[in-house]
This record gives C-alpha cells, sequence and structure tokens, in this order.
C-alpha cells in the first residue's frame, strides 16, 4: 500500500491540470529553468473568457435594436449583445440608436407633416404605428420598435447577457434612475455571472458624466467609457471597470495601458475578420460586432492557437521519502 501511495504521489505531481499548477511547479523544481511558462490567461488580466459582444441586437443580419435582432444574436450563438436605450414624450424607455426615427422606420410615411422626427417628441403610442424592420430587408417588415422591458424580456428568455448603451443621456434629464428602476425591479440583472463566464451586464455610454451617475446608482453593476480616453487621463476614472474605444483610435501599447490601470477593454465596431485577428493580438477582453459568428469564429481561432502546452523535464523528479 505504501508503494502504492508513492506512486500516486508522484503522477499527480507531475500532472498539470492548469496555467497557474505549472507555474508552480517550475517555481519549485530547478529543471524548469528555460521552459516557457503557459499564461495564466494569454488574453487579459481578466478571468472571464473572450466575447463577441453582438452590436445592437445582431445588426448585421436583422434590423437593428429589435426583439428580431435579439433572435438572430441568439441563433448565431451570441452570448452577449448590446442594445441603446432612450426615451419616449411619455417617458417610456425604448431601443433606439439614432436620436431621430428617420433611418430606421418609416416614421416620414406614416406622420409626414411631424416637425421634428425626434425620439422625445414621439409617444410610444405614436412610435407603436412605425416599421422598424422594412428599411432593413421586406422579410422583416412590420417590425416593431421594442420598449426597453420588452428586450430586457426576450433577452431573459433567450439568457443573453447585456451591454446596455445611454444613448445621448443628455437629452433625458434622469433616465439613468429610469433605467436603475427597471433592473433593480427585475432582480436578476443585477446578480453577477460567476468569473468563468461573459459578465451579466454592463452599462456604458459616451457621456462619461452619465457612467458616473449610473455607477452611483448601481455600484454592484460593471460600468464603462465609451470611447478613447486619454492615457494621461484613465487614472481619473479608477471607479469604472471597462474602457471601449474604437478600434480604429488605438494600438497595442494603448491595451497594455488600459490593462495596466486594471481595467478591461472590448473596442467597437470591428466586422472584417483580419481585423479582429490583429484586435486580439493586442490582447482585448473582447470587442463589439455586427457579425457575432463572425467574432466567434475568430475568436475560437486565437484560442484554440494558445492552448497552454506543458513540457515536461526529461530527467525524472525524485519521489517522496
Amino acid at each position: 500500500m505504501q508503494r502504492i501511495g508513492i506512486v500516486v504521489a508522484a503522477v499527480s505531481f507531475f500532472v498539470v491540470t492548469s496555467a497557474s499548477a505549472s507555474s508552480a511547479i517550475q517555481d519549485a523544481d530547478p529543471r524548469w529553468s528555460g521552459v516557457p511558462r503557459p499564461a495564466a490567461n494569454e488574453h487579459t488580466t481578466s478571468e472571464r473568457p473572450l466575447i463577441a459582444v453582438s452590436h445592437r441586437g445582431a445588426s448585421g443580419h436583422a434590423p437593428e435594436n429589435t426583439l428580431a435582432a435579439l433572435d438572430a444574436a441568439d441563433r448565431l450563438g451570441a452570448e452577449t449583445v448590446e442594445v441603446d436605450v432612450q426615451r419616449t414624450e411619455d417617458d417610456v424607455l425604448v431601443l433606439m440608436h439614432d436620436t431621430t426615427l428617420e433611418r430606421t422606420t418609416d416614421v416620414e410615411e406614416v406622420f409626414p407633416d411631424r416637425g421634428s422626427y425626434d425620439v422625445r417628441d414621439f409617444t410610444m403610442e405614436e412610435i407603436r404605428r412605425l416599421d422598424a424592420g422594412a428599411w432593413f430587408d421586406s422579410s422583416f417588415d412590420g417590425e416593431a420598435v421594442p420598449t426597453f422591458a420588452e428586450a430586457l424580456d426576450r433577452m431573459e428568455e433567450l439568457d443573453l447577457n447585456l451591454f446596455l448603451e445611454l444613448k445621448k443621456p443628455e437629452l433625458y434629464p434622469g433616465i439613468e434612475q429610469e433605467i436603475t428602476d427597471e433592473l433593480t425591479e427585475r432582480g436578476t440583472w443585477l446578480e453577477p455571472n460567476p468569473s468563468g463566464e461573459p459578465r451579466r451586464l454592463v452599462v456604458q455610454s459616451f457621456d462619461w458624466e452619465s457612467v458616473r451617475r449610473s455607477r452611483d446608482l448601481l455600484p454592484s453593476v460593471p460600468h464603462a467609457l465609451l470611447g478613447r480616453v486619454p492615457e494621461s487621463r484613465i487614472a481619473e476614472f479608477d471607479w469604472a471597470q471597462m474602457i471601449n474605444p474604437n478600434h480604429t483610435t488605438i494600438d497595442a501599447a494603448y491595451v497594455r495601458r488600459v490593462h495596466e490601470a486594471g481595467m478591461e477593454i472590448m473596442p467597437y465596431t470591428i466586422n472584417e475578420r483580419s481585423r479582429m485577428d490583429t484586435v486580439l493580438g493586442w490582447k482585448v477582453d473582447g470587442f463589439i460586432t455586427d457579425y457575432p459568428d463572425v467574432g466567434q469564429e475568430a475568436i475560437a481561432a486565437r484560442t484554440k492557437r494558445y492552448q497552454p502546452v506543458v513540457r515536461i523535464p526529461t530527467s525524472p523528479l525524485p519521489l517522496p521519502r
């Protein structure tokens, strides 16, 4: 029995199940000197996996910020979607990217004599009359502009995580509190996913003061600054968890600087596979894309390429006495 115990101990000593275990063995024995160490997390300082955040639902495959776009993201295997929220004249939160309705609805046909087509100048009843799908493709005729509550219902049904963008919050005083109230009523959105999974919810905006107000209201929720924060100012935003800039404004050095500040970085909006590969090489934490299917392919290729390889020294380690 003692001999078997010794053999089991020896085998256990040689079996490396993780990068951290490998590193511990390397530290303990000089024969590991010069053997490459696998990184504990190849791409970031975060324990969370790389993700391709599906932009405005899955706007490369369906009309943006609609329930159809959320369904498309789910069909394509996305785990996390990004949507934009604004407010109607009668204080209903809706999904819409532009501050006006012309580009993604038939508002000019339905209301030809309106002096303004701003989202905030329409009631929810009026917005219900609009078609938000036909502009993208006739197969989406009749797709509606969803309320934020309807979108949350669908995301909960599909088990999708959320990057929530506060769009032009300066136009909607108090919108941070309204969003907080909606999320708090549901409860589950404030419960973070385990560390090995994508974040359940991230609130972000180009208006960094609005992000701070939201952070004060939702201190348990990660918050992100959209846009490129100057390197000299990154330390000012130590209350935020992420900086998500346009991918065309950064490089590998900028990614390192954000990580050194203890923050994550997921640039937007990357749709070409070659560019995805380049940005992943900078060790970002993920990225935002209109094409989550292509993004997942890029991430799969990247993570497969960097599976840790542990090389065991050829000379045996001494058995414990």
